[in-house]
């Protein structure tokens, strides 16, 4: 790979150890994906929930994190995806202590690295959202599709080591999206039914992504007519296509900044559409039903609650009272949190016996776990991302609207 100035003197080690060793890192990625050379990122955001980094991975950034600051510290600003657990709600959810001490040191370690403790997927709504053309090193499945298609920045999917060397340095191969000739559409869809709601919006995202045959695939959807979707529309499509399609780029045809027509998003003529009508979105829907009215939890997360979103959860629970045999999870990010806090949004919530959650998503915080502590079994939710993850953690989901979901909340019952 072809490395500047700045570059070589990192992996020399004129910087010292940590950020040699992470530039010696993105170069074997760089010649694994065979990358020319590098790009300068402006952003990194890192995934590493406890449960996915473990003793171990716990440990490894304890020792980063005991080198000398200017050694260690971040040269980018740097945020960080959901955490494993809410230091500050987790007894009532029945969380296991020794998980949550596990999350403890992780932040204390993250912190001491000069991380921002943002603990989101959902930054883009929220702080610095990343802006047209900007590279960056993206972890979270939401955040990368999201500022790639809507907001039309530049980042692959990051693993969290790599994404940690990129903080170090600055820098990440030149790949995938980065790419100019990556970015072109693969694939056309025409929709002839308009999501109406989060759910639906994530039903689309779902019937595209189990379309999509590899990383690299960008659909390109068209039909999209009348108002243009909301921000929480599109997180909720973006967040479904990701996670059924490991999809990374979508252009939304008069919606997002790359895609003002057909013609500009393809190389050549665009491919004969694949449609989807209303019967695709109820054949969807009707794949998450239930064999009966039992329920247990309902979850709002994967992804974040937006501020709007939380309001809208405080209006439909005003002066109703969830039901005493089932338990409703709202997460949302450290930010919005307090904005709800001080709207007063977080306290109708929990008036009503709902769980407002921080800085968290329900799959990252050991979910098998908290089933099996709190005998959880059939999962209500309006996110046709949770419903995609949650089954592998022992689960029968359930997906509705939010309204639905909260009414079987009240009720004690699948409604």
């Amino acid at each position: 790979m072809k490395l500047n100035e700045h570059e070589q003197a990192i992996l020399a080690g004129n910087m010292g150890p940590a950020r040699q060793r992470a530039m010696a890192q993105q170069i074997e990625i760089g010649r694994f994906f065979d990358a020319e050379d590098m790009v300068e990122v402006a952003q990194a955001h890192i995934m590493a929930d406890t449960e996915s980094l473990g003793e171990a991975g716990v440990r490894f950034l304890e020792d980063l994190a005991d080198m000398p600051l200017d050694q260690c510290k971040v040269c980018i600003p740097t945020i960080t995806d959901p955490r494993g657990a809410d230091f500050n709600a987790y007894q009532r959810i029945n969380h296991d202590p020794v998980y949550v001490e596990l999350e403890r040191r992780a932040d204390q370690a993250f912190r001491a690295l000069g991380i921002l403790m943002t603990d989101t997927c959902i930054n883009y709504q929220t702080m610095m959202p990343p802006v047209l053309g900007e590279h960056l090193a993206m972890g979270d499945t939401g955040v990368v599709i999201y500022s790639n298609s809507v907001q039309g920045a530049r980042t692959n999917y990051e693993g969290g080591p790599s994404a940690l060397a990129a903080a170090l340095t600055g820098r990440t191969p030149r790949f995938g999206f980065h790419l100019d000739e990556r970015r072109r559409g693969t694939a056309c869809f025409d929709v002839t039914h308009q999501p109406a709601t989060w759910t639906e919006w994530g039903a689309l995202g779902g019937l595209i992504g189990r379309a999509m045959a590899s990383y690299y695939e960008v659909p390109v959807i068209n039909g999209i007519h009348g108002p243009a979707p909301t921000s929480d529309d599109l997180k909720h499509f973006g967040a479904a296509l990701a996670s059924y399609g490991s999809t990374a780029l979508f252009h939304m045809v008069g919606v997002t900044p790359e895609a003002p027509d057909l013609q500009t998003v393809f190389d050549g003529p665009a491919p004969d559409p694949t449609k989807i009508c209303k019967a695709d979105f109820e054949g969807f829907l009707a794949g998450y039903g239930a064999a009966d009215d039992a329920l247990d939890v309902v979850v709002f997360a994967a992804p974040q609650l937006s501020l709007l979103e939380m309001e809208r959860c405080a209006y439909l629970l005003k002066d109703r009272q969830v039901h005493r045999d089932v338990a409703l999870l709202i997460a949302t990010n450290p930010e919005n949190k307090h904005a709800s806090d001080r709207m007063g949004l977080t306290q109708t919530i929990e008036d009503a016996g709902a769980v407002v959650l921080e800085g968290v998503c329900f799959y990252q915080m050991h979910a098998r776990e908290l089933g099996e502590a709190n005998n959880w079994t059939r999962l209500m939710t309006n996110s046709a991302k949770l419903t995609n993850i949650i089954g592998g953690y022992g689960y029968e989901p359930v997906l509705a609207n939010m309204e639905r979901c909260i009414d079987s909340a009240v009720a004690g019952r699948i409604v």
